[in-house]
């Protein structure tokens, strides 16, 4: 289980990732300080080596460093947890060990090529959540977020994954931009984003949004009105220099249980279950063409109640995108508890499932795929 909190102002993908202030340390001195730890003959000499790198790092001391290319940076708190773990070793295998993992983490970035997380000191990231149980217990207001439009999803969501599953300069495409919750994140990431939203005002709304935040990183916003199921997203991408796509986030209508619209188009008037699933899979279908292969899609998609029948869209949309060309990598469950129409009908939705005999929504899916 996870608390999924507000991202931190600062880069959170950076070299700086963590909480507290970040020290810049010369860095071949901090190697060769920490290579002495390793070649320690025993602990009672490992142990006076760690005091004395302690002492070179506080304020004045010998191994700070002004911030430039010479200096590993590491969040202070971080770092004093790592010293605090070789100190406590019992045995000199494996004080030897927590130093050598140190000194790996001091001597440069290992990342992966989809993302911006150094694996060398993974650690530093523990905003950045794995587990498959989401709680967000507070929305992201930050900047110029809203949460007045009926069916957005929180911010914490795409913030999560475009800094899983991208990198800087890489391509996002959003289909269902509606009120531009990623479009916003990807901003805000450095990431390019296309979106494309069914409703023209909507569109409006988001670029006047998108405009009023800061664009720190220089990333290109495109967000066009047009119906998903038919837009050609790579003239689209192509429009902005684009090849390909580098993740997809989906956030469609979960049927009818929000009408956005009175458009026939929009998947939330769909005359059936079937009918939404088949217009679902045309979108898809347009994703996975700009996809690049081996990079994600990220589906966002809730059940619902029918006739007095629990109905599983989620598993069925699921299943929509399996049938394009994506493997299913992780299945999240995300709390949906703090949404106001459930606060404000608490009580009643309790006597209605207690006299029907169901249990009350509380959660939707994050379905995670990776293009074959």
């Amino acid at each position: 289980m996870a608390i999924v909190e507000p991202p931190a102002p600062s880069a959170p993908d950076g070299p700086e990732s963590g909480a507290g202030a970040p020290l810049y340390l010369r860095r071949a001195a901090l190697l060769e300080a920490l290579a002495a730890l390793c070649a320690s003959p025993d602990l009672p000499t490992l142990r006076a080596e760690l005091a004395a790198l302690r002492a070179a790092i506080v304020p004045g001391g010998a191994l700070r460093a002004p911030g430039g290319e010479e200096a590993v940076v590491f969040p202070e708190p971080l770092l004093q947890a790592e010293l605090a773990q070789i100190d406590a070793a019992l045995s000199l295998e494996r004080a030897r060990y927590y130093a050598g993992r140190l000194r790996k983490a001091a001597q440069g970035e290992r990342t992966a090529a989809i993302n911006e997380i150094d694996l060398n000191r993974w650690k530093a990231y523990d905003d950045i959540v794995t587990d498959s149980l989401w709680l967000i217990e507070r929305r992201d207001g930050s900047g110029v977020h809203r949460a007045d439009y009926w069916g957005n999803f929180v911010p914490q969501i795409p913030n999560q994954l475009l800094r899983r599953y991208t990198r800087r300069g890489d391509w996002v495409l959003d289909p269902f931009a509606g009120a531009g919750t990623t479009l916003i994140e990807a901003q805000r990431l450095g990431r390019n984003v296309l979106g494309v939203e069914l409703q023209p005002p909507l569109v409006e709304r988001v670029r006047d949004l998108v405009a009023a935040e800061p664009n720190r990183h220089g990333a290109l916003v495109h967000v066009v009105a047009g119906d998903s199921t038919c837009t050609d997203f790579r003239a689209l991408l192509a429009e902005q220099g684009a090849a390909s796509a580098q993740l997809a986030i989906l956030h469609p209508p979960y049927h009818d249980i929000i009408r956005f619209s009175d458009d026939p188009r929009d998947l939330s008037n769909a005359a059936s279950i079937e009918r939404f699933l088949a217009l679902l899979g045309q979108v898809v279908s347009r994703v996975v063409d700009v996809l690049d292969r081996g990079r994600y899609l990220a589906l966002v998609i809730g059940d619902k109640y029918a006739r007095g029948e629990w109905v599983p869209l989620g598993f069925l949309a699921m299943q929509t995108v399996q049938e394009r060309g994506f493997a299913l990598k992780s299945i999240v469950v995300k709390d949906i508890n703090g949404t106001a129409g459930k606060r404000a009908q608490k009580e009643l939705w309790r006597y209605r499932a207690l006299v029907g005999g169901f249990y009350v929504f509380r959660h939707e899916y994050l379905f995670l795929f990776r293009k074959r």
